[in-house]
């Protein structure tokens, strides 16, 4: 047998069942049996602020996972609270997935020791609880995890002492009671004593109720609970109520006379988010159908308005799970109704999802977009809408390619497959592609061995996986580092993690590689600058 050199050119591949040598210290094995590289605390604090560990995965139970979270939010606390708070922050204006993560780690954050925790914690209360529904998320955290203390009770004091009495009232009429509190438990626990008439009047409310009805609003702050009380004593109201009272579905439906005149009127004025939940039931009972074109024109209007989604804080995530849901005809989701999908509604949304990421204009650049689509990408959801791993990863990778000119979009398992999906595909169409090719383990390498023995010259590698690479004959680190030295020294690669794992494939000593987080908005945008330079 003649004796070759292939030895030595292979060298510097070691299988991802095993570390890198010389990099030990740097590397952790993973819950999948691969080792990938440690990311630091702050790392995966955003992570599980961005993600959430509440649903599992297909490696670790949700109690596993948020063990962990805890673990690193106490951590981080201890060692800088203010930047702690600040994360927490980000995370609940619209970059995470829901608010309920960040609620839980401002409960954490609140059971720090020190002033300086303490005083984060309230700078940034009343930015993160802002709804009713997030107040008493908050209260049943509170509750489980630490009790009422001086602290808590004065934030709470401040948040149902809110100087605008009207907006307090919207919330406590829309969100009656949430989590096993009502509005009474609540007042009674934090002892809240009214600054104003108006707050006197809303209190009374909520505590007691009203025996007897005014003949008019006792006030422009307690209209919208004046016209609620009418209806409960008389549904047949129920339209009037809506057209002067301006009364939200929550309020009215629990009372009223729900027919499709009713939802006509509340489609006018349904909260961006409220909208994209009860599209199906509008299409139900009528209120979009093929041939109402006016209603039609206002739903595009609504939601594919970059603004009105970014004032709402909507994120990618509930469009597409709107999508999926409304797309299914009630098959999926929470809903007793069922419909005829209108593919107009479709076409809104499509356009509503691609709006809702932040984009720059192309950038010149050659993108490959990896998506991981092996087995455990198929098995963890991440929202109540039953979204896989795979659906949001093929989303956000045609949402980017949507923004470029030059890319290519493929699959990773095992194998590096061709998914058929381009810029032109709808997301509905490419989630079907990508989720019809969910099998195997996991391999990252691929794409660069594939890029390699095709000699494509690629600017930016981007993958999107839950980085549980476990079953390569080389790491993804070494294998890039093969394809700078023999296609394209000036390649970047970016690992968009979609788990809240501690573990990354980015090497922290390569300077051109990235590790990003999450389903946040702004990815697309913070891909193209890096590929720009910029």
């Amino acid at each position: 047998m003649k004796a070759n050199y292939t030895f030595f050119t292979k060298a510097n591949r070691t299988p991802q069942t095993q570390p890198i040598p010389g990099r030990q210290a740097d590397m952790i094995q993973g819950r999948s049996g691969g080792y990938q590289f440690k990311i630091d605390l702050w790392q995966q604090l955003r992570r599980c602020l961005l993600l959430g560990t509440a649903q599992g995965s297909f490696y670790a139970n949700k109690h596993e996972l948020t063990e962990e979270f805890v673990n690193v939010v106490t951590q981080a606390v201890v060692i800088d609270s203010a930047r702690t708070a600040q994360e927490i922050l980000y995370a609940s204006d619209g970059h995470a997935i829901n608010n309920s993560a960040p609620l839980f780690a401002l409960v954490l954050l609140s059971i720090g020791e020190t002033p300086a925790a303490k005083g984060a914690f309230q700078e940034i209360f009343l930015q993160v609880v802002r709804t009713g529904s997030h107040f008493y998320e908050w209260l049943n955290y509170t509750r489980s995890l630490r009790g009422f203390g001086k602290l808590i009770r004065a934030c709470g004091k401040t948040w149902l002492a809110n100087p605008d009495a009207r907006a307090l009232a919207y919330q406590l009429l829309k969100y009656q009671q949430r989590h096993g509190y009502t509005h009474r438990d609540a007042l009674r626990l934090f002892h809240v004593k009214p600054e104003t008439p108006d707050h006197q009047a809303l209190y009374q409310w909520a505590t007691q109720g009203w025996t007897s009805l005014p003949e008019a609003p006792p006030s422009e702050a307690m209209a919208q609970i004046w016209w609620y009380e009418r209806v409960k004593r008389d549904p047949s109201l129920t339209l009037e109520a809506i057209r002067q009272g301006r009364l939200t579905h929550e309020m009215i439906a629990p009372v009223g006379n729900m027919d499709r005149e009713a939802w006509q009127l509340l489609f006018k004025d349904m909260p961006m988010g409220a909208l994209l939940r009860n599209l199906g039931s509008l299409t139900h009972l009528g209120v979009l159908t093929f041939n109402r074109s006016k209603n039609l024109r206002y739903l595009a209007e609504r939601l594919q308005s970059k603004k009105n989604l970014r004032k709402a804080r909507i994120h990618p995530i509930d469009i597409l799970k709107a999508l999926k849901t409304y797309q299914s005809g009630g098959k999926l989701g929470r809903s007793q109704k069922t419909w005829q999908p209108i593919p107009r509604v479709l076409d809104i949304l499509e356009t509503a999802l691609e709006r809702s990421f932040d984009v720059v204009q192309p950038t010149g650049k050659t993108f490959l977009h990896a998506v991981d689509v092996s087995g455990s990408m198929s098995y963890y959801t991440v929202s109540s809408g039953g979204l896989t791993c795979c659906e949001i990863a093929t989303t956000l990778a045609l949402a980017t390619a949507k923004a470029e000119q030059n890319y290519i979009i493929r699959g990773f398992s095992t194998e590096f497959c061709d998914l058929k999906i381009t810029a032109r595909d709808s997301f509905s169409s490419a989630l079907a592609k990508a989720s019809n090719q969910n099998f195997g383990g996991t391999d990252a390498a691929v794409a660069y061995d594939w890029a390699i023995r095709h000699r494509v010259h690629v600017d930016v590698f981007c993958f999107w996986t839950d980085c549980e690479s476990w079953a390569g004959k080389a790491h993804p680190s070494q294998r890039l580092a093969d394809y700078r030295r023999r296609v394209n020294p000036q390649a970047k690669a970016i690992y968009v993690t979609l788990a809240p794992y501690k573990v990354s494939l980015v090497d922290p000593q390569d300077p051109d590689s990235w590790d990003f987080s999450g389903f946040d908005p702004a990815m697309p945008k913070a891909i193209q600058m890096i590929a720009a330079g910029t």
